[in-house]
Parts: C-alpha cells; sequence; structure tokens
C-alpha cells in the first residue's frame, strides 16, 4: 500500500514567539511563516517541541494551530503536534486539528508514563481510528526514552491513516530495516538536521528541521538536491552547514535556535519555563558558527 506522502522536502519545526508577558506574539507567528514560506519550505510543525509545545495549555495550543492553518492556507501545508502521554488529550488535539484544516498531525511517543509494544500500537492506532487527518508518528527516544522499533512500524503501517514517521533516533540501521519492512506504506523523514543526507540517501521524503528556523532556504535546497539525487552537491552543502546545524543543540532545543534568532534581529521573544537562556559559554559557541556560514557579522 504506497501512501503519498504529507509533503516532500523540508518542513520547520517552527518556534512559538512569546512577547515579554509571555503571551503568543500573533503578529511576529505570521511573519515567521511568511518568511518559511519565501524560503522555500514545504511544510511548517506547529506546537511540537521546538514550538515549546509542552508550555502550551490546551486552549491555546488549539488558538495557535487555527491561526497557523488560516494563515498558511492554500501556501504551504501544516502540521499540528498533537503528542501526548495522554492519549485523550491527543485525540481533542488531533480532532481540533482536523477541525481547522491542518494537512497532518504530528504525534510523539508517550514520554514518562511510556508504554510497553503493544500499548504503542494501541495509543497511535486509537488516536488515527478517531481522525481522518493524516498522522506523522514521532520517534525521539532521547527525550522520552521510548523506541519505536520496525517491527512496531509494520504493524502501524498498515493503518490506512498513519503517513509516516518522524525518525531522530540517529539509528540508520533502524531506518534501513523499516525501509525494508514497510517500504513505501511508511514514508519516512529526518528528525535531525545533522542526519538528512544520509537518510534521504535511504528513501527519506525529507526532513523536519530545526535549522530552517534561520536558514530555510539551504535547507530546502538540501532537500531539492537529495530528491534529485545529487547527493555529492547535497554532502557539499551539509558539510559548509555542519557546525551550525551542531550548534543549534549545543543546548537543549529551541534555546539555541531562539537565541539565534533574536540574535539574528527577529525578535523571537523569551523561552517559557522551564526552558531558560543558554550559558554564555555555549552561546559563544553558537555566534562562532553563525558567523561561520554569515548569519552574523
Amino acid at each position: 500500500m504506497k501512501k503519498t506522502p504529507i509533503f516532500t522536502g523540508s518542513c520547520t519545526a517552527i518556534i512559538t514567539p512569546f512577547r515579554a508577558d509571555g503571551s503568543i506574539n500573533y503578529e511576529k507567528m505570521g511573519e515567521l511563516l511568511d518568511l518559511q514560506i519565501a524560503g522555500g519550505t514545504s511544510a511548517v510543525v506547529v506546537s511540537g517541541t521546538t514550538g515549546e509545545n509542552a508550555t502550551q495549555p490546551l486552549d491555546e495550543h488549539e488558538e495557535l494551530m487555527k491561526f497557523c492553518t488560516a494563515h498558511c492556507a492554500g501556501r504551504m501545508k501544516v502540521v499540528v503536534g498533537v503528542g501526548s502521554n495522554d492519549t485523550m488529550t491527543s485525540i481533542r488535539l488531533a480532532r481540533a486539528a482536523e477541525a481547522c484544516g491542518a494537512d497532518g498531525i504530528l504525534m510523539v511517543t508517550p514520554y514518562y508514563n511510556r508504554s510497553n509494544p503493544a500499548g504503542l500500537i494501541q495509543h497511535f492506532s486509537y488516536v488515527a481510528d478517531r481522525c481522518s487527518v493524516p498522522m506523522i508518528l514521532y520517534n525521539v527516544p532521547s527525550r522520552t526514552t521510548v523506541h519505536l522499533t520496525p517491527e512496531i512500524y509494520k504493524i502501524l503501517s498498515e493503518h490506512p491513516n498513519i503517513n509516516g514517521v518522524k525518525e531522530a533516533s540517529g539509528d540508520f540501521s533502524l531506518v534501513g530495516r523499516t525501509r525494508a519492512l514497510c517500504g513505501d506504506a511508511l514514508n519516512i523523514w529526518s528528525g535531525n538536521d545533522d542526519n538528512t543526507v544520509p537518510m534521504m540517501a535511504l528513501g527519506a521524503k525529507g526532513v523536519i528541521s530545526v535549522a530552517s528556523n534561520i536558514v530555510p532556504d539551504v535547507v530546502a535546497k538540501l532537500c531539492a538536491l537529495c530528491l534529485d539525487g545529487h547527493f555529492e552537491e547535497a554532502s557539499a552543502l551539509y558539510f559548509r552547514y555542519a557546525e551550525l546545524f551542531a550548534k543549534l543543540f549545543v543546548e537543549v532545543n529551541p534555546i539555541p535556535v531562539k537565541t539565534a534568532m533574536n540574535l539574528m534581529g527577529m525578535d523571537v521573544g523569551p523561552l517559557r519555563l522551564p526552558l531558560f537562556e543558554m550559558s554564555k559559554e555555549n552561546e559563544a559557541k553558537l555566534v562562532a558558527a553563525m558567523k561561520g556560514v554569515g548569519l552574523l557579522k
């Protein structure tokens, strides 16, 4: 069963800009979405990890997804983060995403209370059974300590409403085995900027990127080169930006990328606690990497 991917190429895991009082800066959010469209980005993930969704009350989460889907309608696809360790919360957010016209939902593995393999399958299937918007699974064991396996992927790939997975494990053997088991029944996207080229060589459809918050045109070009089979040229482009991609994770995401955006004059505001401003030592490393690719003088 071949499934058409929700998007191909670059998808930005977009940050959420806040005002000094902690509220969402919707005017700035609109500007950031327009910047992504102009940069050739295929889709955005709203209220994902990079968007600080763990600090968003449900009503605010739903308000933000409505704003973004309306703002981008017909110009760029919108995928909404609906992941939770409470299945009922994920259903509520998935139905809200469906109602406002989102193109897809992104659902991370359930953290903290976790689950066994059978429970993981039930968790994702339960939500996929109850909404029609296509689902992207999200495997990021470094944050959740939960691991999806090729065998789990094989079962979930048989669900008509599960479109693919954001694979952020960094495990290329897992990606290869998943491709071998699932074929085109499960689309795969890189979940890490530094994994994009090798994962696309294994058949991934693109990347859900943090770096594209600040270099959308670069990430879009990187993906386009891979999709066209120009992996030597794509590798050369990656090597130029490898240090920047690494330093955007010198502290927990999205601390560095929001710091970078503010350093660039994008005025995206503060982080929400428990996230806090990065250390001066790490900021200096980030600044050096940004200067290395001409983002700062």
